[in-house]
């Protein structure tokens, strides 16, 4: 401390790195990683309290890029705070980008759609 007792504290940040779910975003998998997509999908879906969901917001996000989380969730017959944690869970996967407004699908979500036809996981 200093002399009248109190204490001074110092706190350092660096930065640690760029966000790895930018370069997975862009990173196209292989059928086996398409699989594996997939079925990381359909647990997902299993665990829903609503039923499978991920297809549908993946289709709507290649439909309509840039759509406001709002209309996407009234699109879907929910709220936009649950619409945006479903988002935040395929971000996570490396399926979709946040845009100013709205969302578009990465690369790699683009390539899940493709593999799986537009009807895209269930």
């Amino acid at each position: 401390g200093d002399a009248d007792g109190r204490q001074l504290y110092r706190v350092a940040f660096r930065r640690a790195g760029d966000d790895p779910r930018l370069a997975l975003r862009e990173t196209v998998p292989g059928a086996a990683e398409l699989a594996a997509l997939r079925r990381r999908l359909d647990a997902i879906d299993r665990r829903g309290p609503d039923g499978p969901w991920t297809g549908a917001v993946l289709r709507l996000i290649d439909a309509e890029a840039g759509l406001p989380a709002r209309d996407m969730a009234a699109r879907l017959g929910m709220t936009r705070d649950p619409l945006k944690r479903r988002v935040r869970r395929l971000k996570e996967l490396g399926l979709t980008e946040s845009l100013e407004t709205g969302y578009r699908l990465s690369p790699r979500g683009r390539a899940l759609l493709a593999a799986f036809g537009r009807d895209g996981p269930d």
